[in-house]
């Protein structure tokens, strides 16, 4: 079916980047609005604005009852639910379908089997994708812990079965430790995610990480190469690029070839991301969960591969088959993205909400700015600090580097303090411009390298 109006179940960036490429394939769209958003940059840019409730995103962007009632009202065929929020939620997703709308992304069954990451690690295997050792789905209770953690052998990780983005993680190096902190990750993944359900894995003390962006339509998948994502503090990415550093051509090939088999193995329908723990010393590589939506970093993608995902989305999300082959998707050149909060680096990543006074976007050959800002925008306290994302493209990393530093310097936010002075700071250190980092190297720097006031 030919889709003639997206609601727009999402804020911020994305909201913004989904109504864009909604326009280009001449698609109305809605945008859901709570009561802090009415002057967001996506409620000016979309056809019609639907209200959804008070400025908390629980009350609001989080009610699947209220998103889906605005949708139905405002004569949307489509809800596009961005990342975050009910973008992995199989309820609300089965609520969408039932209503008789076509929810743009996976169906409700494979986002409730993906989602759950001690299920998706079983069918990851079923699939012959390689996975860290761990126990076998869920662990119920502190005895079965401290047995999986057992044949496992320590350190081990702890993790949220359901949910992501660093929620409900803990790292325990010992049985004592084990059961202080399995309460801990348990009662955080269940205000998190409403479940707290948790799981086991051995930890790996310098892994990279490493994931693989897919694409399908129900029938068949493809990968689009694959991005580093290493730089991350509290486990939230901070800079991501693509492709990843330094990775042997058939560890490049072995993962993406991997990323298929279980995109294929489970119908995945639509962009999702598997993302997995890369040994750098070994050259091995592990699966730990998939993401079943559009990834905050989808641009670095975008840029090598020359493709619109958002647009592709909603294209399969109509009912048309996938347009490219494998082998029409190419890589050329190297992109990086960082993050661009409101926070205070320099104290603590302070969250800093406020209102945008000016902006000076950088501009040129290969340099894009995804955000959700303009000058008098407010940017709300109740909701993700993420303003933007910078992206920079070019020829060879090296180049790459280069082009983001001149970026930067042309990039200015003023009324809020961002995260742009630690990107400067770490383009200048000698392994971030090498590609030596892993997934815990960010918060070591950062003990040892304290960004002034």
């Amino acid at each position: 079916m030919a889709l003639r109006r997206i609601f727009v179940a999402n804020r911020g960036e994305i909201a913004v980047r989904i109504v864009r490429a909604a326009r280009e394939l001449g698609i109305a769209t809605v945008q859901a609005v709570s009561a802090a958003d009415g002057a967001m940059l996506a409620a000016r840019l979309a056809d019609a604005v639907a209200p959804v409730g008070p400025a908390h995103a629980t009350k609001s962007y989080l009610d699947k009852e209220a998103m889906l009632r605005a949708a139905r009202e405002s004569g949307c065929d489509a809800v596009h639910p961005g990342y975050g929020f009910l973008s992995e939620n199989a309820d609300f997703a089965r609520m969408v379908e039932e209503a008789g709308l076509v929810f743009i992304g996976p169906s409700a069954d494979t986002i409730r089997q993906m989602g759950d990451k001690a299920t998706a690690r079983r069918m990851a295997a079923q699939a012959g994708v390689p996975t860290l050792p761990g126990s076998e789905g869920r662990v119920e209770g502190l005895a079965a812990a401290r047995a999986a953690a057992a044949a496992v052998g320590f350190p081990v990780m702890i993790k949220a079965a359901a949910g992501g983005g660093g929620r409900g993680i803990r790292v325990a190096a010992s049985a004592e430790a084990l059961d202080a902190l399995i309460p801990q990750a348990a009662a955080e993944a269940a205000a998190a995610f409403g479940d707290g359900g948790l799981y086991l894995e051995r930890f790996v003390a310098e892994a990279r990480h490493v994931e693989v962006q897919v694409l399908g339509d129900g029938r068949d998948a493809i990968h689009l190469w694959e991005r580093e994502c290493s730089l991350q503090r509290r486990r939230q990415k901070v800079w991501e690029e693509a492709p990843a550093p330094g990775l042997a051509p058939s560890a490049r090939e072995a993962l993406c070839a991997s990323a298929v088999r279980l995109a294929r193995a489970v119908g995945y329908r639509g962009a999702g991301t598997l993302e997995y723990l890369y040994d750098a010393a070994t050259g091995a590589f592990y699966f730990i969960e998939m993401n079943t939506r559009i990834q905050v970093e989808h641009p670095v993608t975008e840029m090598i591969t020359g493709l619109d995902l958002v647009r592709e989305m909603i294209r399969i999300a109509g009912g048309e088959p996938l347009r490219l082959a494998q082998g029409d998707v190419q890589p050329r050149g190297h992109a990086i993205e960082v993050r661009i909060n409101a926070e205070d680096a320099a104290r603590g990543f302070r969250p800093a909400p406020g209102t945008v006074t000016g902006l000076t976007v950088p501009g040129g050959p290969g340099v894009r700015f995804d955000a959700m800002l303009y000058p008098g925008c407010a940017v709300p306290p109740f909701y993700d600090s993420l303003l933007g994302k910078l992206v920079v493209w070019d020829e060879t990393r090296a180049a790459a580097l280069a082009r983001l530093e001149r970026a930067l310097g042309e990039l200015a936010v003023e009324g809020v303090p961002t995260t742009a002075p630690l990107h400067r700071a770490l383009l200048r250190d000698p392994a971030v411009r090498a590609g030596a980092v892993h997934t815990r190297w960010l918060e070591a720097w950062l003990e040892s390298n304290p960004l002034a006031p």
